[in-house]
């Protein structure tokens, strides 16, 4: 991202046109940069609550008494009976960066000995599974799109959530690819494809091996390759016998015909690209889904070409030294807690999490009270008047409604960092462009201050920035030769050292403890799992509840409006105002038989809680799906409330990672 600069104040953004990926554009979203980082309601601030908890009611006040007001709190807390581990970090990826998200505050809560945080909201489910198939949450490359020959889009929507990919398939599709896209709704990027494949939600790892059978039935599979790179292959076709294309269409909705078809041409296609995203991973068998979904590249050979094979991200070729720079060596071993279950954490302390109750809460990087499944317990929760809560922020969310004390932190213009990536293979350096505006902070110092408030005199407390990046950079891994911040420094981003496209098993080569493509995973078998990989159906489906779905037979998808990045850029205005309202699409049939026309103000409902929105009605989207483009911020709605009123506290089979889409739901008039 280019930065102009004119008298000291940031004017514009833009996609560098230099960089293989960006290629001079931005993402709607980060197109308003500029607006959100000199918004009104930025904080410019350290304040303290003034008011009940909740109300939002807050005072300025210095950075002297914000931070000794912390430290003698967290202090309190540390000395008393409960220990430092009733003390919990919580944070994200509001802040993309190693440096302001992954470092100072790492080694700040691993001296303090606070309990440590299972950061499992996004991409854990899946990761797990690549890992457990492939041995790395390794792909395809982007950049070997354009020669692909067949493009499946798997629960994923390029267009919102990946645009940059995009030019790569149209680039494939002007050389004869044909684009499908597999998905409840017919989102936008569906609307562009050649075809949409309305999955019912949860049952991809049912097509999967339904179309493993018809490769394996009509000998479309790759002998060679199987018998070089691929452990089980004679018992990954015994299980595929099993998912006829009857069995498979009762299982996802979707035709006999269509799956024969659709397995039938990924087959014959040479090198054929699956795109799978975070969306179809978020159910009880989230992590299983991708490890069969990852399996399928294997069968057919299409590792070898550029343009095929699988990819979820690309995250795990960036091997820094993150051991370096969060120094889980400077404090005892503390419990882990799930960012899944933070309502139980806080509001049910024995019910699974264990250890002292949660007495201190720092929040950054994150906005727990609009983001957490569960949200009624969550805010129960921060409701507590023994929690004392601090909160790292840009703006003043529904979760620095709750604080106690709220500190103004530096947007991405104003400080330096150094980033991964999910979908290519260009380590970043963020440079600061502009000064932090009003009295903001990058969270690196702000952990810097609080530590030496609370008399910890580690030297590792003293490492800036720069030094922060450099030490990221000090690996040993191969992939990061060449890698250097001197070359960060003159050029902005740096290709890891590997080939252009990155063909990362054409020849196996897998990380996996085989060496090979896993079909037969003793590790899963170890873990309690079928070695093989199988059909989990969702929680909240006929298969394993039917009684609930008879009581709350609509199954909702919550994934964030095109405008936003899950709760981050909601209060932006135009942003705002282009997502227009809370709303939820039902399909004709859906809304017919309970007398909702588009319009209508609707109540989406079931026993978590519920929240109310303005009726769509598509036919782009399946029966029996309801979607709920979010995440709104609650104090943004006219009811208070989100999508996450009815979600769960449940975690997936692998990676113990959210739910989010495994909830039933019923929608009435209001």
């Amino acid at each position: 991202m280019l930065v102009t600069v004119e008298n000291g104040r940031a004017i514009r953004v833009a996609g560098d046109p230099d960089h293989p990926v960006t290629k001079g554009f931005l993402c709607a979203k980060v197109n308003r940069y500029v607006e959100r980082t000199y918004h009104d309601d930025r904080l410019t601030t350290p304040m303290r609550r003034i008011g009940p908890k909740g109300s939002g009611k807050f005072q300025a006040i210095t950075w002297d008494a914000a931070l000794d007001e912390i430290a003698n709190r967290l202090g309190d807390i540390a000395r008393s009976s409960d220990g430092p581990e009733a003390i919990l970090p919580y944070s994200y990826a509001g802040t993309m960066g190693l440096v302001q998200g992954s470092s100072m505050d790492h080694r700040f809560f691993h001296l303090l000995g606070a309990s440590k945080l299972d950061r499992t909201i996004c991409a854990m489910a899946g990761t797990v599974g690549m890992r457990m198939t492939v041995g790395a949450n390794v792909g395809a490359d982007s950049e070997g799109v354009p020669d692909s020959d067949f493009v499946l889009l798997w629960g994923t929507n390029t267009l919102t959530a990946n645009p940059h990919l995009w030019p790569f398939i149209l680039q494939a599709r002007a050389r004869g690819a044909p684009i499908i896209c597999i998905d409840p709704i017919r989102t936008r990027t569906a609307m562009q494809c050649d075809e949409w494949l309305p999955i019912r939600p949860g049952t991809d790892a049912a097509l999967a091996l339904g179309m493993m059978h018809v490769l394996f039935a009509l000998g479309l599979e790759d002998r060679d390759y199987l018998e070089r790179h691929t452990i089980g292959h004679e018992s990954m076709r015994e299980r595929a016998a099993e998912w006829t294309p009857a069995r498979t269409a009762a299982v996802t909705g979707l035709s006999e015909e269509v799956i024969t078809s659709l397995a039938t041409r990924f087959g014959q296609a040479k090198a054929a690209f699956i795109r799978v995203n975070y969306g179809l991973q978020r159910h009880a068998g989230g992590g299983m889904a991708v490890r069969t979904i990852a399996c399928l590249p294997a069968v057919t050979g299409h590792w070898r070409r550029a343009g095929g094979g699988v990819q979820l991200s690309t995250s795990a070729n960036f091997q820094f030294n993150r051991a370096v720079l969060e120094r889980a060596d400077l404090g005892p071993r503390t419990r882990t807690i799930n960012m899944i279950r933070l309502g139980d954490a806080l509001t049910l302390p024995d019910a699974g999490v264990g250890g002292p109750p949660v007495k201190a809460m720092i929040v950054y990087n994150s906005n727990p009270a609009a983001v957490a499944p569960d949200r009624n317990a969550v805010l129960r929760g921060m409701a507590r008047e023994d929690l004392f809560t601090v909160v790292l922020e840009h703006f003043q969310t529904d979760t620095a409604d709750w604080a106690d004390i709220v500190l103004p932190a530096t947007t991405q213009l104003e400080h330096w960092d150094i980033h991964f990536a999910y979908g290519h293979h260009y380590v970043t350096l963020n440079r600061p462009a502009i000064a932090p505006v009003g009295e903001a902070r990058p969270n690196s110092e702000i952990f810097r201050l609080l530590a030496a408030r609370m008399g910890m005199t580690d030297p590792a407390m003293r490492d800036d920035d720069l030094t922060l990046i450099r030490q990221a950079l000090a690996s040993q891994s191969p992939k990061l030769e060449g890698v250097t911040f001197d070359a960060l420094l003159e050029h902005g981003w740096t290709r890891l050292n590997v080939p252009t496209p990155f063909l990362p098993y054409a020849a196996g080569d897998f990380p996996t403890p085989s060496g090979k493509c896993e079909f037969f995973s003793e590790r899963m078998e170890a873990l309690g799992f079928d070695p093989l990989p199988t059909y989990i159906p969702p929680y909240e489906s006929p298969e394993r509840d039917p009684a609930l779905v008879a009581r709350y037979p609509l199954t909702l998808i919550s994934s964030p409006a095109h405008t936003f990045l899950n709760s981050t850029f909601v209060n932006i205005t135009s942003l705002r105002r282009q997502a227009h309202e809370p709303e939820v699409l039902l399909h004709p049939a859906d809304a017919e038989r309970r007398g909702i026309s588009a319009g209508m103000m609707v109540t989406v409902r079931n026993d978590r809680g519920a929240f109310v929105a303005k009726a769509r009605v598509e036919a782009g989207i399946r029966e029996g799906v309801a979607w709920a483009p979010s995440i709104w911020w609650g104090k943004l709605a006219d009811d208070g409330a989100n999508a996450n009123q009815t979600t769960s506290q449940r975690i997936t089979d692998l990676g113990n990672g959210p739910v989010f889409y495994d909830n039933q739901v019923e929608v009435e008039l209001r």
